[in-house]
């Protein structure tokens, strides 16, 4: 194949042109960070703190394991959209979510809702969504871990 066909990856760019302060997502998402088990996703639904913005409702709760950095769970209904636009929301959500790390206090268990996805949607986009609501998600989740049980082990 010649240059004008188009080699596979010769278009595409390696380098990163968005600075640091346009939130991009740093580290990995392994999975001691995430919410993985449907009674984890339903105990924070049912007993959480919830944050809402335009397009996510944001759920917080005290972790119920002694892990001590926060983890993430995403939902995301057939009222978003198809498959492909379900999986690429659940996609910026981790990337916004990894690129705030700041916002997300240690032993808190996050889950987020998405009400509104655009398929133009980025990540720098949604994750300037939750720096708007950063008080926000502060205070509830000093709410959160006041209200967990001093048998429970915090961070």
């Amino acid at each position: 194949m010649s240059k004008s066909q188009g080699t596979p990856g010769a278009s595409r760019q390696h380098h990163n042109p968005l600075p640091r302060r346009d939130y991009v997502p740093t580290g990995q998402f392994p999975k001691s960070q995430r919410l993985r088990k449907r009674a984890e996703f339903q105990r924070v639904q049912n007993e959480g703190r919830v944050v809402k913005t335009a397009h996510l409702v944001v759920v917080l709760d005290a972790a119920s394991s002694g892990d001590c950095s926060a983890r993430l769970g995403i939902t995301a209904s057939r009222k978003v959209g198809n498959a492909v636009l379900r999986n690429r929301a659940k996609r910026v959500v981790r990337s916004a979510f990894r690129a705030t790390r700041e916002l997300w206090p240690p032993g808190i268990d996050v889950v987020i809702i998405v009400r509104r996805f655009e398929s133009e949607m980025t990540t720098p986009e949604l994750a300037r969504e939750l720096v708007a609501v950063r008080d926000h998600i502060g205070r509830r989740a000093r709410q959160c871990q006041a209200e967990t049980s001093p048998r429970e082990p915090t961070c």
